[in-house]
Formats: C-alpha cells, structure tokens, sequence
C-alpha cells in the first residue's frame, strides 16, 4: 500500500496540544501512532492534547519509566507508551505487548524504533521536528485506517 502524508505547523506548546486535540477528534479504534522526534521535540505534549481531547480529566504523564500508561477515556482506552528506556525490543514480549494493540483501543507510541522488531505497524507516523521556535509535524499515512484518518484532519 502506498503512503500518504502532510505537513502541519505548531506555532508552540498550546498549538501542539492542539494538533493533539485534532488528531484525536478525527481518530477512531483500533489506530496505531507512532510520535518519532528527538528529545524535548514535542511528542509527550502531542499525545496529552490526544487524551485530553478523549476525554481524560487528569494529568498526562510520560511514561518514561513505566513504559505505558492506559487511560480510560470517554471514547476509548489510549495506551500512552514511552519506549526511550528499552534496553531491548525483547522486553516488550515479556511485558504482553501484544495485549494493548487490540480493535479497540489506540496506542500512542514514542520512540516506536526502538521496539520496531515487536510493534505493529503504525497507521500514522508523525514526525516532529524543530520549525523556527514552532514544530513541523510529518503525518504519513500506511494504512487504509491511517488515511482515513488523515484526510479527515485535512477536512477539519
């Protein structure tokens, strides 16, 4: 399947929980996204507008040491993972990786490269990267759920 992307701009902190919002008002179950970005590009922010969107009334956390953090949102359950600490995609397998990735929840991913021999496929890949004193985001798009949702960011 060919790929699909667009650029998306974020002036600062508050534009980017808000491409977070957009992103979460246009997505639907079972959306694997993988938030890729050096260090402080934007990715925890991103993924808090995401679940705030969805409904999620509390603080947003990275889970840097955890891995994963679930949230039970109105609309869904979201799994928030932060994988810069693997030491090795292996530990994913021990840790019931595969239990998050069902059809009914999203699964927000940092880092995805380092358990990218275990993870599914993401159906949208967003790349952060410094603009000015703004982020530029690359939306690509590798699945038929992934354009969908994609085109319907580009509607709204």
């Amino acid at each position: 399947m060919t790929t699909t992307s667009a650029v998306f701009l974020a002036a600062d902190e508050a534009a980017l929980v808000g491409f977070g919002a957009r992103l979460a008002a246009a997505a639907t179950r079972g959306l694997v996204i993988a938030l890729c970005g050096g260090l402080g590009m934007g990715k925890t922010t991103l993924a808090r507008g995401f679940i705030q969107e969805s409904g999620h009334r509390g603080a947003v956390k990275s889970p840097t040491y955890t891995l994963v953090e679930p949230y039970q949102t109105t609309a869904w359950r979201v799994y928030h993972f932060d994988l810069y600490r693997l030491g090795d995609p292996e530990e994913l397998e021990f840790m019931g990786i595969r239990d998050y990735f069902t059809d009914d929840a999203i699964c927000l991913v940092e880092w995805p490269e380092r358990g990218e021999s275990v993870l599914p496929p993401a159906d949208l890949t967003i790349n952060i990267e410094r603009e000015g004193s703004g982020r530029r985001l690359l939306v690509i798009a590798s699945s038929v759920l992934g354009k969908s949702v994609l085109a319907q960011m580009q509607v709204n």
